[in-house]
């Protein structure tokens, strides 16, 4: 009931939030720029690369990392030239495509990978990426891929600096950075290249890029603290995830490792 002699509108105190009943809280301007400061969590990813897989159970160990949490697939692809392994091609891509909906990410460990762009983007990957040290037009492969519809991402091998990046890294999506020399799995991480991880960090917060950082090498609980505190966010875990036990409890147990490395940082 409305007091007498009142209006039977709710009267409202002037220093009030209305409808609250609460007092108006002035924020400045200062303050909101420190609550904007404040670091918020990176997003970590779990990228398990099928270089270490059971290729007789693909689907299924696919399947597995998938419930542990991985939420982007890696796929090696080597031509026996640029590195001295071979591995798979488009096929292996197209079929993969059938029995995951999570990005494929492709890395061409291959020369003249121009030519071969087109047909793994056509087989299903999302992501593509492709070596400094093997692309003579970096610039225009970089392009090619986004032609076709996909991520683009540039890799560097251990011995090639973050330096010859500089031109290119408004363009790219991701950098790759690799930890152990390319061609074959289950190798030890090569602890020099941290610094490499540190170093596209600081130039994307100095140019107010929007890359993302990506590693591959020796990826394991003995090692993703070092690398998720030197920057990366998506980890390629191949021999740790697929090497030995249960890719879906092995995946959770480097996730959880790596989530724990980010919010002790902050």
């Amino acid at each position: 009931m409305p007091l007498a002699g009142k209006s039977a509108r709710t009267l409202v105190p002037r220093n009030s939030v209305l409808g609250t009943g609460f007092p108006r809280v002035r924020i400045s301007t200062s303050s909101i720029l420190a609550i904007a400061q404040i670091p918020r969590p990176r997003l970590i990813e779990l990228a398990p690369s099928i270089l270490s897989a059971d290729f007789a159970r693909l689907g299924e160990q696919v399947r597995a990392s998938c419930e542990g949490g991985a939420s982007v697939i890696h796929v090696d692809i080597m031509d026996g030239h640029f590195v001295p392994n071979l591995t798979i091609g488009p096929p292996v891509v197209k079929s993969l495509r059938k029995v995951t909906e999570l990005p494929l990410d492709c890395h061409l460990m291959i020369e003249n990978p121009d030519d071969f762009i087109p047909v793994f983007a056509e087989a299903g990957a999302d992501w593509i990426s492709v070596h400094q040290e093997a692309c003579r037009h970096l610039n225009r492969t970089l392009h090619l891929i986004k032609t076709h519809d996909c991520m683009a991402g540039v890799v560097i091998n251990p011995g090639t600096p973050v330096e010859t990046l500089s031109e290119v890294l408004d363009i790219v999506d991701y950098v790759l950075v690799m930890s152990v020399n390319p061609g074959f799995g289950a190798q030890q991480f090569i602890p020099s290249t941290l610094h490499k991880m540190r170093r596209l960090a600081e130039i994307r917060r100095q140019r107010g890029l929007a890359y993302r950082i990506e590693v591959d090498g020796g990826v394991a609980l003995e090692t993703v603290v070092d690398v998720v505190r030197a920057g990366a966010e998506i980890l390629v875990a191949g021999n740790a995830v697929f090497g030995h036990g249960d890719p879906r409890k092995n995946a959770q147990d480097l996730l959880k490792a790596a989530t724990e490395a980010v919010l002790q940082k902050i």
